[in-house]
């Protein structure tokens, strides 16, 4: 999705000192040690309730195909080989009608096609707005809510998701979001409800410097939806690429995946937003690498 800029002097940037499970540290790899350096926190390895994946499922954040009409982005999902679509609020507007929540749903499963979250969806302070957000994806059937959450949204999605039994996946936009580093986002959901957790988009974990599969193990137990996405680089302002051009290798992502148990119901969608106009033949081939890591993995 569209990078967005949010302030880092806020709560998920303190510098408290909290405990850290030394088992967990040594586990979790470089990643949890590091955070060790600047900190710390306390990682509750707990899975969701949902049944773990024994074979992934792949989706598409549909702004991938942003610049086409919704019907037909759905038929070009189906066409591609994908077998769920996460929206976004450009193709489905969280403020539908009854009616129209029903029409969309109905054109999706008349594909053949599930809905794996929503987003990226801005909470804040507001609890009512953040309940109508809940509100909206229950009524679409969602499990998962893909989220841009401010520090004083927090206690509010904590009472919500348990309310609802809906889970919040918050979303790291690179360098320059308070959710720069997997320890920022960590720090965030550290003593909120299991169904607290993270939308890991690697793409922009790469540009912040972060490896994808060291991201993978260190929100085992929190991650609840992937955006594959490539780069080129490991800096702030690198070049999008095809999967498997850069620094994201599928067959390690998606094994590292298998390995932190990630939900069979998770949201794990391509996000290709490169060459909008046109983005068919790239996105083609971003599916034809994903299906080959995927036939590779252990039965």
């Amino acid at each position: 999705m569209i990078s967005r800029t949010f302030p880092k002097n806020d709560v998920f940037n303190s510098n408290s000192t909290t405990s850290l499970n030394r088992r967990a540290i040594l586990r979790n790899g470089g990643i949890l040690a590091g955070a060790l350096a600047c900190g710390g926190f306390s990682l509750l390895n707990r899975v969701s309730a949902s049944p773990i994946a024994s074979n992934l499922k792949l989706g598409i954040q549909l702004y991938s195909l942003r610049n086409f009409p919704l019907d037909v982005a759905l038929k070009h999902a189906k066409d591609l080989g994908f077998e769920q679509v996460e929206f976004y609020s450009g193709m489905f507007p969280l403020d539908s009608s009854d009616e129209k929540i029903a029409e969309i749903v109905g054109k999706v499963e008349a594909l053949g096609l599930t809905i794996s979250s929503h987003g990226v969806n801005q909470f804040t302070k507001d609890g009512e707005a953040n309940r109508r957000v809940f509100e909206f994806a229950k009524k679409a059937g969602l499990k998962t809510i893909t989220a841009g959450p401010t520090p004083d949204s927090m206690d509010s999605l904590n009472d919500l998701v348990k309310e609802f039994n809906i889970r919040i996946a918050i979303h790291n936009h690179g360098p320059k979001d308070r959710f720069n580093k997997v320890t920022d986002l960590l720090k965030a959901v550290e003593g909120r409800d299991e169904r607290m957790g993270a939308c890991a988009d690697l793409g922009h974990y790469i540009r912040s410097g972060e490896k994808p599969v060291d991201v993978i193990r260190a929100l085992t137990g929190r991650l609840f939806g992937v955006h594959l996405k490539d780069f080129a680089t490991m800096e702030d302002k690198a070049k999008g690429v095809l999967l498997g051009q850069g620094h994201l290798q599928c067959d390690a992502v998606f094994d590292a995946l298998v390995k932190a148990k990630f939900p069979a119901d998770g949201a794990l969608s391509l996000e290709y937003e490169e060459n909008p106009d046109n983005p068919l033949e790239d996105i083609r081939q971003c599916v034809a690498t994903a299906k080959k890591a995927l036939a590779s993995l252990p039965s």
